[in-house]
């Protein structure tokens, strides 16, 4: 797999260098000449010193070929340039990094699905441990779709119902259900839920909200 990885810094040079250990083709473009020559002497020739937002330096870096582009710079706006161009230019998949969580329903509009937030990541570890918390998002995955964990409290209207009579926001779907004493099973539609019992659900996120209302109830709505 040939990866072209937009930024320099630590998260594009630990990436690169892992993505290099497993054998991949990689080339890391920095537009700091400095810190261009630091990662050459690292990585080696897979350094190219340019500006990552200029359609030429993606051309010269063999973007046309690239199975993914990763952006992964310290600007937001410069790591969506470099996706928008990549895409443009017909590469399957772009990872945008981004650093300030509240850009991210601009890349899902511009069209960039897959982005990654430290903010966000870290959030969700924390909301993890806060029994208030009954949607905790898991995975962003392809085309919009949302893995999520959701704890049913003991007013939740699927409780000791069947999941074949649960109904569901279109497109989703309860993938896991594990019981208050950590046991988790595949659920069939004959599978009974419970108060206490944790589901992990596929949906989209236009959709969070219907589900949470439909699994949780309205009287327990909480921001995600």
């Amino acid at each position: 797999m040939y990866v072209l990885i937009a930024g320099g810094g630590k998260v594009g040079f630990y990436l690169a260098q892992e993505l290099l250990n497993s054998n991949h083709e990689v080339l890391v473009i920095e537009r700091d000449s400095a810190r261009a020559a630091a990662v050459v002497e690292e990585l080696g020739d897979n350094v190219l010193t340019g500006d990552g937002c200029e359609a030429t330096t993606l051309d010269a870096a063999g973007v046309a070929r690239a199975d993914l582009v990763a952006a992964v710079t310290g600007d937001d706006e410069d790591n969506l340039v470099v996706c928008e161009i990549a895409r443009r230019r017909g590469v399957p998949r772009t990872i945008a990094r981004i650093n300030n969580p509240k850009n991210e329903l601009l890349f899902k509009k511009r069209g960039i699905e897959t982005t990654i937030s430290a903010t966000q990541a870290i959030l969700a570890q924390i909301e993890q441990e806060l029994p208030t918390h009954e949607m905790i998002p898991l995975l962003q995955l392809h085309s919009g779709l949302e893995l999520v964990e959701m704890k049913l409290p003991d007013t939740a209207p699927v409780a000791g119902r069947a999941v074949r009579d649960v109904l569901l926001p279109p497109e989703s779907l309860i993938s896991l259900v594990v019981d208050p004493g950590g046991v988790p099973r595949i659920p069939s539609g004959d599978t009974r839920l419970n108060a206490g019992d944790a589901l992990v659900v596929v949906t989209r996120k236009e959709s969070l909200n219907l589900l949470r209302e439909a699994l949780i109830g309205s009287t327990h709505g909480l921001d995600t």
